[in-house]
């Protein structure tokens, strides 16, 4: 796991604070495409457990597992007393018991590839789901989007992860349904998209921004120099597009 994968642990409060959790809609969606009871459940790279809640929340059996002490931390403030909690990275995870769901939330980019969907399916009974979930948050104004992007130039190109294997941004299926799809572990692959329009004010934007692995790659000086140029050029409030771009596979029957 890379320096940058571990270093939300830092803004571990900010990260519970400024990013939002995730809609019902999502958990409904999974459970449909699972057609089946979803008792059991795995998350990889749970952060502060926002995803973990929304199906914890609801019923099923959740393991967070996290490979930042801070931020499994967090999460345990948070989430209800049934979810159990696992200091791991994806990679320490060793096959034992078997989840009916395994799910990732804005977390699998930063998983390693080399063996990643077979680890995935040994965590999986057969017929079981695989779920990944996120998507980034674009200002839906382009002038206050240009403004923003001028401030950070001097700082950095962009601030977003492209994507793991180079699909284009044009494409109709994204990674990691394009992988998912090439995977002999996984069948009936699907992308969904659950549309999601929100309004913050804009020290709140900013303080989404601190929790983005581009900014807290840059030094604490540089760092706190770029939220205050960018929170110039922003409106009191700002209007946001933050849909989550869903990817489901069901795990092949036979081991």
């Amino acid at each position: 796991m890379s320096v940058r994968a571990l270093s939300f642990g830092t803004v571990a409060a900010a990260y519970e604070r400024f990013r939002p959790g995730y809609p019902a809609e999502l958990f409904d969606l999974v459970v449909r495409y699972a057609a089946q009871p979803v008792r059991s459940a795995l998350e990889i790279g749970a952060g502060t457990g926002k995803a973990t809640r929304l199906f914890a929340e609801r019923g099923v059996a959740v393991t967070a597992t996290e490979p930042d002490a801070a931020m499994l931390a967090e999460l345990r403030k948070h989430v209800p007393a049934t979810v159990s909690t696992v200091r791991a990275a994806f990679e320490d995870l060793r096959p034992g018991r078997r989840y009916d769901l395994v799910f990732a939330a804005a977390a699998l980019h930063w998983t390693n590839p080399v063996g990643r969907w077979p680890r995935v399916a040994g965590l999986l009974r057969p017929g079981g789901v695989f779920a990944s979930f996120g998507g980034p948050f674009q200002l839906t104004d382009p002038a206050v989007e240009a403004s923003v992007r001028a401030a950070r130039a001097p700082f950095l190109s962009s601030d977003e992860i492209p994507s793991p294997d180079g699909t284009p941004p044009e494409a109709a299926m994204q990674w990691p349904g394009t992988e998912l799809q090439q995977s002999p572990w996984f069948t009936d692959v699907q992308q969904h998209v659950i549309e999601r329009r929100l309004a913050m004010r804009a020290a709140d934007y900013v303080g989404h921004l601190s929790t983005l692995s581009a900014y807290l790659q840059l030094p604490a000086a540089v760092r706190e120099q770029a939220y205050g140029r960018i929170e110039q050029v922003l409106p009191r409030t700002v209007e946001l597009r933050a849909d989550t771009i869903v990817h489901l596979a069901r795990r092949t029957a036979v081991d």
